[in-house]
């Protein structure tokens, strides 16, 4: 998709009340709902954070989408893809705000380059209680990122035809957080194959931007 195209999308993507639960269905781990059983107890007590699905301008002028690679560390998300984000602060005021700061300290694009589009559906995260909202949001210039080294290994720059492409939408065998090798329903993007709460909020922006075409 061109990105002038895209921009021509904006009015009806922010005037579109959709819901992304069946969107999430789509990409599911098997296990999930195991683990929200699971962690009943301390859902109580989740904690919540707040990532950008952040679409822009590449060099060709189609639409790409931005995505992050984490640092390998000891934890549940240790060298997954995912979006810019990260936990919810009291300074912060809402969870838009976080979304804007943690993709201006993760990636380097200053908030005041960013226009807000929608929020999408919230996704809990049973392995770190954490709920995370995410924001869609776009930038209208060539964006030249600069990763925060302490916790990003590198930027994923994908092109949004890439995702809208049914043929992306593949089977893969990934470690999970409970060290079990599961079959997951994901998106081969590039070299990359994105699943859990991340391929969820994408198979919603997939079906959110099909929608208004």
């Amino acid at each position: 998709m061109k990105f002038q195209e895209f921009l021509e999308l904006v009015p009806k993507l922010k005037k579109t009340k959709f819901d992304g639960t069946l969107s999430h269905l789509k990409m599911m781990p098997p296990n999930r709902t195991a683990l929200i059983k699971m962690a009943k107890e301390k859902y109580s007590s989740h904690k919540k954070a707040a990532v950008l699905a952040l679409f822009y301008p590449c060099d060709t002028g189609r639409v790409n989408i931005a995505l992050i690679l984490r640092k390998t560390y000891k934890g549940v998300h240790s060298n997954q893809v995912g979006f810019p984000g990260g936990k919810y602060e009291d300074s912060d005021g809402s969870l838009e705000y976080t979304a804007l700061r943690e993709t201006e300290e993760e990636v380097g694009v200053s908030i005041s380059k960013i226009d807000m589009i929608t929020t999408l559906t919230k996704v809990y995260i049973p392995p770190s209680n954490y709920m995370v909202y995410p924001f869609f949001g776009f930038c209208k210039d060539h964006l030249n990122f600069k990763i925060q080294e302490s916790e990003v290994e590198k930027m994923i720059e994908i092109p949004l035809d890439f995702l809208l492409d049914d043929k992306a939408e593949i089977k893969s065998e990934q470690l999970t957080a409970t060290n079990k090798i599961l079959t997951v329903p994901a998106f081969k993007l590039g070299d990359y194959h994105v699943w859990g709460a991340t391929a969820m909020i994408l198979s919603e922006l997939k079906d959110l931007c099909k929608n208004n075409l």
